[in-house]
Order: structure tokens, then C-alpha cells, then sequence
């Protein structure tokens, strides 16, 4: 059997880039380009080298693994969490990555070798590119959506609704950018349901308020409560507007000044108020 070393070089050097890139990615890690290209030219280098060393298997895995922390190491110097969080991402998508690869080459009948692996160059190279495209779509895909599912529930918050003895518990959303008022106090989005679950059939507004969104104005009508808690935190005299709002995964969209003292749960949001400095 022949082996091209460059080839060997540049597929792996490819890869492991791949790999360290997509690790940063996940766990939001500061990209340096330079400290990515050295970590992947070592870490072809080390896939070029390594077959060479003859070791035991469980010797060939601990170097593999000491190797890949190294690695993780050069592209995400700062900080032992980030390290850390860096190394996790990068071995568990090497294992998605290669578990994909694995099904492939059994198919195609690639050569392995006890201790080394498949031997790669023996592998087609669409496989391995298709592969390789089709696994960092998947793996950017559920990074996006594991970060904007985070983002919701950390800006989610228990809430009560009171009026005339009557309460409701609901999920309240918190939204930087709701900065509705009326006659100068905050005004919160409500959807038709819980209108009607608190004020009953006979639900009269005290006045209309013009609510912008990304698909126009509109009018609406404001309708006042007894009081909203937020968390721990108790607002008498709320207003409330009928919108949009989901009703899966909250009920109520927060003005951006109903934050008060934050309980546990809701700590979060306190630094989005720091940062957008608005209090309605």
C-alpha cells in the first residue's frame, strides 16, 4: 500500500480546522485565525507522523487525547473555562464527526488498522468533503438554535396578574424593547385570552394606545389591573394592551422597566437592562 503524505497532511490539516473551528463556534470561543491555522498544521502533522510510532493502542488513544487538549489548547489560550468548554466541544463533535465517517468508510470498505484508524486515503474524496459540509450545517443549525432556546428561557420570569380579587398565574417574557406606555406608565402585552380570564366577559378598556411593529401600527385597547407580580416584585396599577404574544412558551410581554429587584431566576435580566439603559 502506497500512502501520499501530502495528502494525508492537507485532509487532516483541513479536518482537525474544521473541528477546532466549529468547537469555537459552539461554545462561542474568540477566533483567531493564525492560532487555528498552527493548531490544524500540528494536528496534520501529528496525523502524518503518529502511524509511523508503532505504539500500543491504549498508549496510540492517551497520546490522540493528551494531543487533541493540546490543540484546544493554542486556539483557546485564555482561560480555564473557555479551555475547558473548548476541549468538550472539540472531542464530542471529533466523536459525532468520526462516528459519521465510520458508518461511511465501513460502507465503502476502507482499510483499518488496529490502533490507527481508517486509512483515509483510501476514501473517496467527495465522501469525506460532502461529509464534512453536511456535519458543519447540522452543527452550526443546532448551535443556533440551542442559543436562541437559552436566550428565551433566560428571559422568562413567573408573573401573577391581579384585578378585584381575581389572579392568574402566567409566563411573563422579558422584552428590551417594549417601551409601550400610557398617560406616561409602562404598558404590557397581553393576549386576548388572558384579558379575558382576568377581566371576564365585561373586560372595558380605559383607553387605546398605537402600537408599532416590524409589520405596522395598529391601534389597540389598554385595559388596567390591580397589580402584576414579577418575580418577586410587585407593580400596582398595571396597564395592559391585547398583541401577539406566544402563548406556548409565555403569556405576557414585560415592559422594559418592570425588572425591580429580580428574584433568582430572573437575574439575567437585570444586566439587559444595564445594557439597553432604558427604563421605559
Amino acid at each position: 500500500m502506497v500512502v501520499y503524505w501530502e495528502y494525508a497532511f492537507a485532509e487532516n490539516f483541513l479536518i482537525d480546522g474544521l473541528l477546532l473551528l466549529l468547537a469555537l463556534l459552539c461554545t462561542r470561543g474568540k477566533i483567531s485565525v493564525w492560532r487555528l491555522l498552527l493548531a490544524s498544521g500540528l494536528g496534520a502533522a501529528q496525523a502524518v507522523v503518529f502511524p509511523l510510532l508503532h505504539l500500543p493502542v491504549w498508549a496510540s488513544y492517551f497520546v490522540k487525547v493528551l494531543f487533541g487538549f493540546a490543540l484546544c489548547l493554542i486556539v483557546a489560550p485564555k482561560g480555564v473555562k473557555a479551555f475547558f468548554l473548548t476541549g468538550g466541544a472539540f472531542f464530542a463533535l471529533t466523536f459525532a464527526y468520526g462516528g459519521m465517517l465510520t458508518a461511511a468508510y465501513s460502507f465503502f470498505n476502507v482499510e483499518y488498522v488496529e490502533g490507527n484508524g481508517y486509512i483515509v486515503e483510501q476514501a473517496p474524496v467527495a465522501l469525506v468533503v460532502c461529509g464534512a459540509l453536511a456535519f458543519s450545517v447540522a452543527v452550526v443549525l443546532g448551535a443556533r438554535a440551542f442559543y436562541t432556546y437559552r436566550k428565551l428561557k433566560r428571559s422568562l420570569c413567573p408573573c401573577v396578574l391581579h384585578k378585584d380579587g381575581r389572579e392568574i398565574s402566567v409566563t411573563g417574557f422579558y422584552d428590551s424593547g417594549n417601551l409601550l406606555t400610557y398617560k406616561g406608565q409602562p404598558v404590557c402585552v397581553v393576549s386576548a385570552a388572558v384579558v379575558f380570564a382576568l377581566f371576564g366577559r365585561g373586560a372595558k378598556s380605559v383607553g387605546r394606545i398605537t402600537v408599532k411593529t416590524v409589520n405596522g401600527s395598529r391601534d389597540a385597547p389598554v385595559f388596567l389591573c390591580g397589580g402584576i407580580e414579577v418575580g418577586s416584585c410587585r407593580y400596582e396599577n398595571a396597564y395592559l394592551t391585547v398583541g401577539q404574544v406566544s402563548g406556548k412558551n409565555y403569556q405576557i410581554i414585560l415592559h422594559n422597566s418592570y425588572i425591580g429587584e429580580p428574584n433568582e431566576t430572573f437575574k439575567p435580566i437585570a444586566s439587559l437592562v444595564k445594557k439597553d439603559g432604558g427604563n421605559g
